[in-house]
């Protein structure tokens, strides 16, 4: 039945209650190179209607009302329509999902798991739990993994931080990084204008408050530049007190809060700015983790203010490519914009030297032959699965394919 299905084109069933549809690694990067290399693929996520973009079909998901609805009327929902899809893989890519998970298995089928993050430290660091909830929470959360992960074909996990976690668990795991697609990129030509941007999702632990008001400082030897904030705020509140803090520093008509644009529209207004901030605060989960917004920074040429947190470190001074700051500390903050603005030309080489490692290195072409032997791992499709290059090591200890008992993956 097996050597059959490989016969024919597989059906790969994404699953993500949580992300957009058009999330830049679970549709633009993943989604769609599995749609370049023959696979149908269909990502069920949360959307207003069903369509084919990109070889890819969505198939919705309504909105959720709240997040206890989200996780379980809406998952309900999910299920039933992944069951229906009636697919040769399932990946998901939220950790509320591994119950659909473990169901789907239930009915004979792949299963991968796709780690963002760091899980028990990103509990540690949501608000809207208590202290002592956060830990429990989260102590719960890693027993029950440990639990359940070796029911899954392959678990996908990003930064070598992330998948220490699974080399203890005889699992079948490796990295597929979150690094930025070449092809997506050079649409826009570079036009550097007084602008210093920030892309992502903002919050108090992402350093936005201290941003604010290293801009202030430089505001003010520096008055034509400008500050774009690009995407959501979480919670919504949290814009109007960004809004509050640039009116009382002074800084409100310079502080440009642009919502969610679409993937291609980050580039463009990257390609405006001068330079790239990520300075986000020594919470668990923004220490564990690189955010793929430091490469796309990198790609398009833009050097960097960025939190010297080791991970960081690892990219940025290797490759000269920006500067390296205490992200609690809104003086250093600001002196590495200053330095930036007031030496161009340093600025522009540092721009250059980033988007030249991406080029080279940190890339999602390279990544993507990754994901593509992880499937034929998966799928038992011995004679790519069999390629050395590019695939990150199963680790000591994980079961082969073929065992009856749980397997391990790779993200």
């Amino acid at each position: 039945m097996d050597d059959a299905r490989n016969q024919r084109r597989a059906k790969v069933c994404a699953l993500t209650s949580v992300h957009i549809p058009f999330d830049g690694r679970v549709f633009h990067r993943e989604a769609r190179s599995l749609a370049q290399a023959g696979y149908e693929v269909v990502l069920i996520a949360r959307h207003d209607k069903e369509e084919t973009v990109d070889g890819v079909r969505v198939a919705p998901l309504p909105e959720p009302r709240n997040r206890i609805h989200r996780m379980t009327v809406v998952l309900w929902r999910l299920y039933r329509l992944a069951v229906k899809e009636d697919a040769d893989v399932y990946h998901f890519h939220d950790p509320e999902l591994m119950i659909v998970g473990l169901l789907l298995k239930l009915h004979g089928k792949k299963v991968i798991w796709d780690v963002h993050e760091h899980y028990p430290n990103s509990i540690l660091d949501k608000y809207y739990l208590s202290k002592p909830l956060r830990r429990f929470v989260s102590k719960a959360f890693d027993l029950f993994e440990r639990a359940v992960v070796r029911f899954f074909d392959y678990v996908i996990y990003t930064t070598p931080f992330v998948g220490e976690r699974y080399k203890t668990m005889r699992v079948r795991s490796g990295s597929v990084e979150n690094y930025p697609s070449v092809e997506l990129s050079g649409v826009f030509e570079r036009e550097p204008q007084e602008k210093i941007i920030f892309l992502g999702v903002m919050s108090r632990m992402r350093g936005l408050v201290e941003v604010i008001e290293a801009f202030a400082i430089v505001a003010k030897r520096h008055p034509t530049w400008e500050l774009c904030l690009v995407g959501t705020c979480r919670p919504a509140s949290f814009e109007g007190g960004l809004r509050e803090l640039a009116d009382r520093l002074g800084v409100a008509a310079k502080v440009k809060l642009i919502p969610w644009v679409p993937y291609e529209e980050k580039e463009r207004l990257s390609s405006q700015a001068s330079m790239g901030i990520i300075t986000y605060l020594p919470y668990s989960n923004n220490t564990s983790c690189l955010p793929n917004k430091l490469f796309e920074y990198m790609l398009v040429g833009l050097p960097v203010v960025a939190s010297d947190f080791p991970l960081y470190r690892e990219v940025v001074e290797p490759n000269h490519c920006g500067l390296l700051v205490d992200p609690a500390k809104p003086d250093q903050i600001a002196r590495a914009m200053e330095y930036l603005l007031e030496h161009p030309q340093e600025a522009k080489q540092m721009g250059e030297n980033g988007r030249r490692a991406v080029l080279e290195t940190y890339n999602w072409e390279n990544e993507s032959e990754k994901l593509l032997r992880i499937y034929d791992i998966v799928l038992k499709r011995a004679e790519r699965a069999s390629s050395p290059a590019g695939l990150a090591p199963v680790h000591a200890g994980a079961m082969s394919c073929g065992d009856a008992r749980p397997t391990e993956g790779d993200n």
